[in-house]
């Protein structure tokens, strides 16, 4: 599995310098290499986004670096100190295989050059923090080799994973079949869990072994901040109350959306005004019609396609209707605002768990059709019962919102290990 790769492609034309470390700076180490497991949708790289540049603000003196395959990465403003590699694009079809993004190539062939770059970059960049998202080995083991080298060089491994993951039985066949436990037995310093034991302990119930578990570290949840709107460009926020209405990525948004506009179209007097983005993977097919329906909706109803500082509409917003994914989530807790969750269930069931748990600790309502009607009548009745929604503030849970804090402090002392090799846990 970490066995060097042999697949014709030439990363580099010619023999690369190589540095002497004795005369490098003292803080050579002190680099975090992101691996966003991103082959859908926006999470994971907002998630590793977000965790780079609290690394970056917190100590002048780290940069950042992000691996990712998400095909709008360059899209998003990247702070000072913090950047990203675009591996080659994978994209999951209908039957649930993958298949290269672009370059028309076969999904092994694409794999093992998205390896190469990963294993040349770390090599390069060589970083004293290597934060591993979700998948121990990486989509399809990628990772294996650098997961490999970076720790024989004495760098800190972590694997990152979200609050929720999906349901028990799921979940421990999909560990099973990726045999996630040897990774970590064999790399994994640390396993960071970006969430609350109150609201989801996602590695519990699995069969893992005592010295997988005692590497977990809950940090809670990584709170955001909405930026400033930018006067040059001539945006600023709707200038009535307005609902927002999220999808995230949008590209399993749909029905969200459609439930929205249904609302709005059955009741005339349904306030306030609605915000709705469609996120960047909403079929175009799709949008086109919603488009049609908003503008029959006389101005009741505004869309748009996406934002990549949504943060700012969520600011301004009296109320959030949203399908509850990790980063919606973390934002509706920061930005305390009332929200209602209508959760996915397909493929996996994560949010489904993350909005009922929200629900009973009176963080948020959910909105669930099997339980709660699939008419119109039960979006407006959501909607409408915003207004008198209590805010996530008026809970109190410990620790709810110190996610970002918590990594900056443990990536602190990876920096720190990794400039002392010894150190490292045997």
């Amino acid at each position: 599995m970490t066995a060097p790769r042999d697949n014709g492609v030439s990363i580099h034309a010619a023999k690369p310098r190589r540095r002497d470390r004795d005369d490098a700076p003292s803080d050579v180490r002190r680099r975090a290499l992101l691996y966003s497991h991103d082959t859908f949708g926006l999470g994971h790289l907002r998630r590793a986004r977000t965790i780079a540049s609290a690394l970056t603000e917190r100590d002048p003196g780290v940069a950042a670096l992000i691996l990712t395959g998400s095909p709008i990465a360059g899209r998003f403003d990247f702070p000072d100190r913090v950047d990203h590699v675009r591996l080659p694009g994978v994209v999951k079809l209908a039957d649930g295989d993958y298949a290269s993004h672009n370059l028309g190539i076969s999904i092994e062939d694409t794999v093992d050059l998205r390896a190469s770059i990963i294993a040349a970059t770390d090599a390069a960049f060589a970083p004293g923090l290597l934060l591993v998202d979700k998948e121990a080995w990486g989509f399809r083991n990628e990772m294996g080799d650098a997961l490999a080298a970076a720790s024989a060089r004495g760098t800190r491994v972590v694997l990152g994973v979200r609050d929720v993951l999906d349901d028990l039985p799921s979940l421990a066949a999909e560990w099973k079949r990726k045999d996630h436990a040897d990774a970590i037995r064999r790399y994994f310093d640390e396993i960071w869990v970006y969430g609350l034991p109150e609201i989801c302990r996602p590695l519990d119930g699995l069969g893992l072994p005592d010295e997988v578990l005692d590497r977990v570290i809950y940090t809670g949840y990584l709170r955001r901040e909405a930026p400033d709107w930018p006067a040059d460009v001539g945006l600023a926020p709707p200038d009535e109350p307005y609902v927002l209405v999220t999808t995230g990525g949008g590209g399993d948004g749909e029905g969200l959306i459609d439930w929205t506009l249904q609302a709005y179209e059955t009741d005339p007097t349904l306030g306030p005004h609605a915000v709705i983005v469609y996120g960047p993977f909403l079929h175009a097919e799709r949008r086109a019609e919603f488009d049609r329906r908003a503008h029959a909706l006389k101005g009741r109803v505004s869309v748009m396609s996406f934002d990549s500082r949504i943060e700012r509409l969520l600011s301004e917003a009296s109320g959030i209707i949203a399908m509850g994914g990790y980063n919606t989530f973390c934002e509706i807790l920061s930005l305390d605002k009332p929200a209602v969750i209508s959760p996915r269930i397909r493929p996996r069931l994560e949010q489904y768990i993350r909005a009922e748990a929200a629900e009973r600790l009176g963080l948020a309502r959910m909105l669930h059709a099997p339980r709660d009607g699939y008419g119109p009548e039960a979006m407006i009745a959501a909607i409408r019962g915003l207004a008198t929604q209590p805010r996530p503030s008026e809970i109190s849970i410990p620790g709810l919102l110190d996610g970002l804090d918590r990594v900056a402090e443990r990536a602190a002392a990876a920096f720190d290990s990794a400039a002392r090799p010894q150190a490292r846990r045997a």
